[in-house]
């Protein structure tokens, strides 16, 4: 795998505020490890990125009711330390909706951010909600993608936010410009979101939270077939290392030209990165 340029779409370098939520105890024992995620050094990141061959990662800001869970700032300090290795995703207020448009702007235009994120389960609210609508026109006006989580939680949060319909169907449907790149495959509504991503020009999925032996039989067709150009790769790290995530990427039997799109095409193309 050498040979391959790789870009994770979903990932996060976690702060002590973001490792000490309770909410993320069952990922812990999902995991079977105990150990904190806090105090990680940038550098052990980045060794994690190299030893699963990642040349670029979408570092990601964390917003809930709570606040600041991993700060746009803090991640602008990231990529400042490695700006050949990090591209930022923002996270903004959601339950202030001014105060996250405006920030939401600074991000892209001062801070040269590349797309937003919205992790529905923290805020328990589905992605047609009102808050949302401001920040999605937002993301057409300024050509940068929307990433939402599909699927069930790991986290002890409600998991109704992240069904692929009638949400992301009805937000596509809204806004058809939008570029909306859904994580965490949509288990176990996955070939719903297989669905609307195939109803939807500019609907995405990415296998973040997700080895690669653990991806669904029917995502995996998909990927082969008329999906080549709508699957990008992602870890969510640090709850999964990219060499994990990608150990028994073989044993899919991709292509070369399947294999390139996955790991590095699509979200070149989708975020519009150059490495």
């Amino acid at each position: 795998m050498p040979d391959l340029k790789i870009i994770d779409a979903w990932m996060q370098h976690p702060t002590k505020r973001f490792s000490e939520q309770p909410m993320f105890d069952s990922l812990k024992r999902w995991n079977k490890s105990n150990a904190p995620m806090e105090g990680i050094p940038l550098e052990w990141t980045v060794k994690a990125m190299d030893q699963g061959y990642v040349s670029k990662g979408l570092l990601c800001s964390w917003y809930s009711p709570l606040g600041a869970l991993i700060s746009n700032e803090e991640v602008a300090e990231y990529i400042k330390q490695y700006p050949d290795r990090f591209v930022g995703i923002a996270s903004v207020p959601l339950n202030k909706p001014m105060q996250a448009l405006v920030e939401f702007r600074r991000c892209v235009n001062e801070l040269g951010f590349k797309g937003l994120r919205m992790v529905q389960w923290l805020w328990n609210l589905p992605p047609t909600h009102a808050y949302y609508y401001p920040l999605f026109a937002a993301c057409v006006e300024m050509n940068v993608p929307v990433c939402l989580q599909v699927g069930h939680t790991g986290p002890l949060m409600p998991s109704e936010v992240g069904r692929p319909i009638p949400y992301i169907d009805q937000i596509a449907i809204d806004f058809p410009d939008l570029k909306i790149v859904c994580g965490h495959i949509g288990y176990p509504w996955t070939t719903e979101m297989i669905a609307v991503a195939t109803k939807h020009t500019h609907v995405y999925i990415d296998t973040s939270a997700y080895t690669a032996r653990r991806y669904p039989r029917e995502l995996v067709e998909y990927m082969k077939r008329h999906g080549q150009d709508k699957v990008l790769f992602g870890t969510n790290y640090p709850m999964i290392t990219p060499a994990k995530c990608l150990e028994h990427l073989d044993n899919l039997e991709l292509t070369p030209e399947v294999r390139n799109k996955f790991l590095f095409e699509n979200a070149a193309r989708v975020f519009e990165i150059e490495v």
